[in-house]
């Protein structure tokens, strides 16, 4: 079975421990709703997993299918069929963007594309993320507008098809009309491809529409409970104080100096408050 295994996962950043143990599995065709206070460690588990230099593994093993993930290369991870959706997706000016997705294309494969073919996959995930098609012909990313920038990180997960996709914050930023987009697009890429996905969210709009099949909770750079969706929507209705009650786990940060900082409320449950 292809899976993601993470074990005893420890993680630094910059001399602080940011990661404590983290223990998770990803499996193909499932969705896993990664949730958890801001700064407790989320968006650093996906970017360890992808090789991000800035942040060093001390302790812990990933693999995925059997293979050592910590023996690869960015670009080795990325070929073996892993894929990262950036929070804040940078912009590159002067890298045209079909240029980019074509070398990404010719990179994962033995034989190079042929220009028709290419076009006409690269019109087609256009269409079904609804980005205009000339955007295609500028620089990635330079001068989009924040959602453009969302649908465009989905667009290279339809063109390069992985078998775990991770997804971080995809939807921050995001209208009504584009969430629902993005939505149909990971639904689609679970039941065609079946490509297993680790999303993190603070929106349960968001889970509600893409089903995820596993709930997992990250505080203090731990797995603190792994559930289905109705912890997702436990936290939705009653914040992160329901984790504490119900699991003895506490969320006041261990880093006393970060305690200052606001953990954040349920985002999820500010959201709804503001459209109602």
């Amino acid at each position: 079975m292809n899976e993601l295994i993470i074990k005893n996962l420890h993680v630094e950043v910059e001399g602080k421990e940011i990661l404590k143990g983290v223990d998770l599995t990803v499996s193909k065709n499932e969705v896993i709703a990664l949730l958890g206070p801001n700064g407790h460690g989320k968006s650093t588990l996906l970017a360890a997993i992808m090789g991000n230099p800035k942040y060093k593994v001390t302790e812990g093993s990933i693999t995925f299918n059997g293979k050592d993930v910590l023996a690869m290369s960015v670009d080795e991870r990325s070929r073996n069929g892993l894929f990262l959706a950036f929070q804040n997706p940078y912009e590159i000016p002067g890298l045209v963007s079909a240029e980019f997705y074509k070398s990404a294309l010719n990179a994962r494969s033995q034989k190079r594309i042929p220009l028709f073919q290419f076009y006409r996959k690269l019109e087609e995930a256009s269409k079904e993320v609804k980005i205009p098609f000339e955007l295609v012909n500028r620089s990635l990313n330079d001068g989009f507008s924040g959602g453009e920038k969302k649908r465009n990180e989905i667009l290279q997960m339809i063109l390069l098809n992985p078998e775990i996709a991770m997804l971080d914050e995809i939807d921050s930023g995001l209208d009504v009309d584009a969430i629902n987009i993005v939505s149909e697009a990971i639904n689609k890429q679970k039941e065609e491809k079946e490509t297993g996905f680790l999303v993190i969210s603070h929106y349960a709009r968001l889970f509600d529409l893409i089903h995820p099949t596993k709930t997992a909770v990250m505080i203090n750079g731990r797995i603190a409970c792994v559930g289905g969706p109705e912890i997702f929507k436990k936290i939705d209705e009653f914040g992160y104080e329901w984790v504490k009650k119900e699991y003895g786990v506490s969320i006041e940060k261990e880093d006393v100096q970060m305690n200052q900082v606001s953990i954040g409320v349920c985002a999820t449950k500010e959201v709804i408050k503001n459209e109602n």
